[in-house]
């Protein structure tokens, strides 16, 4: 039988067709994957499994966050200077964190239900191993090498996976700094952008309420004389009470998502994020170019951090 010669480009215009129809179909499947997880009633069970151990877990991924987030533009800024590879190719290995339960499952059924890796039928292998068996299907005995392109996806997913999972802790920092603007308004009639003005407004209540307990002519002279002139609290009662808010807040983030996931998908966020990780997945795996896929999304909680440091007088 006389063998039909197929150019390298017919074979990557192939490869090209059957990534793209891969892709294609993750993006048509991505609202109802939204639909099921992050809205109510789903978005109870996505969370549900931070109870246990993401209950320390979260806060010490919040105050690891802004290291992580300064190593990261340390990163970008070094990528662009000539002779600094090794460094970057270091600091690149900078842990993100704990993961999370959270973070694990959805990770999960992101691989499951979006990218659809335990459905042979739908995978990206699958996909493109159907156009090339267009081409080899006049050849008898031919044997397609499925493994290469399960190398050549499986750290781009991954890495696109691990940079999903500090969105997470993004946007339970973001929640948590919204949460506390909203209390603030509401309870203390104040503008408080974040927990350190939640927690001086705080310390200056109990400091103002220590200090009428022990005024001379009684605490409701004490509390009418405190209004008028505060007493300044001691450092020792600012660290505590700051510590007990903080620390509370970084515990609520462990479950923030209930009620921060049904808001983000009605606004759009969850499908933009993840349609863009999927964009950035399939420009790497066409052009082999690593993993580009960088959401800004802890930028902006650092952001947030930064302006309440600023309204509270700490910067």
């Amino acid at each position: 039988m006389t063998q039909t010669r197929f150019s390298e480009a017919e074979i990557q215009h192939a490869i090209e067709r059957g990534t793209r129809r891969y892709f294609d179909h993750c993006r048509e499947t991505l609202p109802d994957f939204i639909d099921r997880h992050f809205r109510y009633p789903g978005a109870i069970q996505t969370n549900r499994v931070a109870l246990g151990w993401d209950m320390l877990r979260a806060p010490v991924n919040l105050f690891w966050a802004p290291l992580y987030a300064l190593v990261s533009i340390l990163r970008f800024v070094l990528g662009r200077i000539v002779g600094t590879q090794p460094l970057v190719a270091l600091l690149q290995r900078f842990p993100t964190g704990f993961t999370t339960q959270v973070q694990s499952h959805i990770s999960q059924l992101v691989l499951t239900d979006l990218l659809h890796k335990n459905n042979p039928e739908r995978s990206l292998q699958y996909c493109i191993v159907a156009e090339l068996q267009q081409l080899y299907e006049q050849h008898e005995h031919t044997e397609l090498d499925t493994a290469r392109f399960h190398a050549l996806a499986e750290p781009i997913i991954e890495e696109a996976l691990t940079q999903y999972r500090v969105t997470r802790t993004a946007s339970a920092d973001i929640t948590n700094t919204l949460s506390c603007t909203v209390l603030g308004a509401f309870a203390f009639q104040k503008f408080t952008p974040g927990g350190i003005g939640i927690a001086l407004i705080l310390t200056s209540i109990v400091s103002t309420k220590l200090a009428a307990q022990d005024f001379v002519f009684g605490e409701t002279l004490g509390e009418l004389y405190y209004e008028m002139f505060p007493p300044e609290p001691t450092l020792a009662l600012t660290l505590s009470v700051s510590a007990g808010v903080l620390a509370t807040l970084a515990a609520f983030a462990a479950l923030s998502g209930i009620l921060s996931d049904p808001i983000q998908a009605t606004l759009g966020l969850h499908r933009y994020r993840l349609q863009k990780m999927l964009n950035h997945m399939e420009q790497d795996f066409l052009e082999r170019s690593g993993n580009s896929f960088r959401p800004k999304d802890q930028y902006v909680a650092r952001i947030l951090e930064t302006f309440d440091l600023i309204k509270t007088g700490l910067l």
